[in-house]
Formats: C-alpha cells, sequence, structure tokens
C-alpha cells in the first residue's frame, strides 16, 4: 500500500467529505480590501465577505427550493423561485446569523417522458426524484464544507417536500459525529396555516380551478406586479382571483408583504427550534 492510501482511506470513510482537513488557498486570510456590501445571499457576496461573515458567526445557511411550472393563465412559471427567495431573504434577515444560498430552481415536477403532472405544459422543467437529491446533497456538502453548520431546507412547492426530508435525515446522520446539522423545515410550506389566518382576517377565497390563490398573487404583486400580468387583466376585466379582488395594486402588495412576513415568523420559530434541539 503506498504512503498516501491511509489519508486517501480517510477521505472516503462512512460518506465523510471532509475527514481530511482541506487545504486553504495561499491567500485565504487575506484581508477583504473594501466594505462588506449589505445582503445576506450568498450569490450577490464575495468569497471574502462569505468568509467574513462565517466568522462573524453567520454559520447558518438557508437553502431555498422553487420549480418552475404551469401556474394558471395568469402567473409566471417560476412563481414559487420568486416567493422564496423573496420569503428567505427576511427569514435570514430575522434570524441575524443566516445567510441564503441560491434558490434550487428546478425540482420534481412530473414525469419527462411521457410528461405527467405540470410537464404537462409547457414552461415546465423537472428532475426526477434521484437527480434532487442528489443535487440538494452536493449542496449541503458544499456549505459544511466552509464551515456552515445548520443547513435549513425550505421549499415553496408540494413536490419539493419529501425530498428535502430525506436528505436532511440522510446528512444529519451521515454527518452525526459532526457538528452539522441538516433541517428540513416543513412549517415554511404550511398554506392552510397562510389560509386561516386570511380568513379570520376577512378574505374568504371561492376556488376557481385555477393553480393560483391570493396567497400566492398578493406576494408577488409585492415582488413584481408584472409577475401576475397585472396590467393586461386590469385592461381585460378579470383582475382577481377566487372572488378575491387585486384592484388596488396597492393594497394588494401591502397584503403580500403581510403574508411573507407571516410566513417568514413562522419558519423562524420552526428553525429556532429545530437548530435549539
Amino acid at each position: 500500500m503506498s504512503s498516501r492510501a491511509p489519508v486517501l482511506l480517510l477521505a472516503l470513510v462512512a460518506g465523510n467529505l471532509l475527514a481530511v482537513e482541506p487545504k486553504k488557498p495561499g491567500d485565504w486570510n487575506a484581508k477583504r480590501p473594501i466594505e462588506a456590501h449589505d445582503t445576506v445571499f450568498v450569490e450577490e457576496m464575495t468569497w471574502m465577505e462569505v468568509r467574513d461573515a462565517l466568522k462573524a458567526g453567520k454559520t447558518t445557511v438557508i437553502v431555498p427550493t422553487g420549480g418552475v411550472e404551469q401556474n394558471g393563465p395568469y402567473l409566471a412559471t417560476g412563481k414559487h423561485n420568486y416567493i422564496v427567495r423573496a420569503a428567505a431573504e427576511i427569514i435570514a434577515r430575522k434570524l441575524g446569523n443566516a445567510l441564503v444560498a441560491p434558490v434550487v430552481p428546478f425540482v420534481p415536477e412530473g414525469d419527462i417522458d411521457p410528461p405527467s403532472g405540470h410537464m404537462q405544459y409547457p414552461g415546465t422543467i423537472s428532475l426526477s426524484e434521484e437527480t434532487y437529491e442528489r443535487l440538494l446533497t452536493d449542496i449541503c456538502a458544499s456549505f459544511r464544507a466552509h464551515g456552515f453548520t445548520d443547513i435549513v431546507l425550505i421549499g415553496d412547492s408540494g413536490g419539493n417536500q419529501n425530498g428535502m426530508e430525506a436528505v436532511a435525515a440522510r446528512l444529519t446522520k451521515t454527518w452525526a459525529k459532526g457538528k452539522v446539522r441538516v433541517h428540513f423545515i416543513a412549517e415554511y410550506y404550511d398554506y392552510d396555516a397562510v389560509d386561516d389566518w386570511l380568513a379570520k382576517a376577512g378574505i374568504r377565497e371561492v376556488d376557481e380551478g385555477f393553480h393560483d390563490g391570493f396567497a400566492i398573487s398578493a406576494p408577488l404583486i409585492a415582488i413584481d406586479p408584472t409577475l401576475v400580468r397585472a396590467k393586461p387583466r386590469q385592461k381585460a376585466g378579470n383582475f382577481s382571483i377566487n372572488g378575491i379582488a387585486l384592484a388596488p395594486i396597492g393594497t394588494s402588495a401591502e397584503w403580500g408583504r403581510k403574508i411573507l412576513a407571516f410566513r417568514a415568523d413562522a419558519t423562524v420559530t420552526a428553525i429556532r427550534k429545530a437548530i435549539g434541539k
């Protein structure tokens, strides 16, 4: 056996991707030359800003999953990606010690060939469950490699939930001897709670059969009214959803911000509880 073999074996034991301390590049400890940009999104940060955020205690990272799918005649196919990104920012800032990974835009949406589920509609992009879980696994491993200790998975669509739960359980078990934990937060995807809260506020919907609802449309209006095709719908005289008028836009946008905050508060509570365990 070569002299390198023991090192290689250590690196491969029990799926432990970091059994051997990785060698850092020569400039890893270089001083950041400029002030850090105010953002919680990893993709908007420089590597030095991420490094310094970790040193400052931001060791939680939120991995949001969305989707690209048919959403009825009015909503952009990427509705889940827009909503979960907006919610994740609120969640991270409320937590105070968290960053947000790039949204995972591709998730299981149905069989590709022959098409089933949302894949029956053009514009939808689907992954197999295996590909989805492998993708999440590598994303989590990447954040673990750089020192994040709590990796939080949240998903804005129903088809995302089982894969996130499976990956979180599997990786937490695999990495049990270390300090890294992966948390699946089911509470984020609790639209029943949102609907009950809205109903108590007097917003009671009558299902019109679209893949849409006020709890989706209002946050999208707050993010960007074009995502719900606001102007063309107003021109056509159908700017409403499930019997709830969406005009004036300012009122719906304000409700959208309240809905995002409501979901964020519930998720923050669940994350703190999960990490506290």
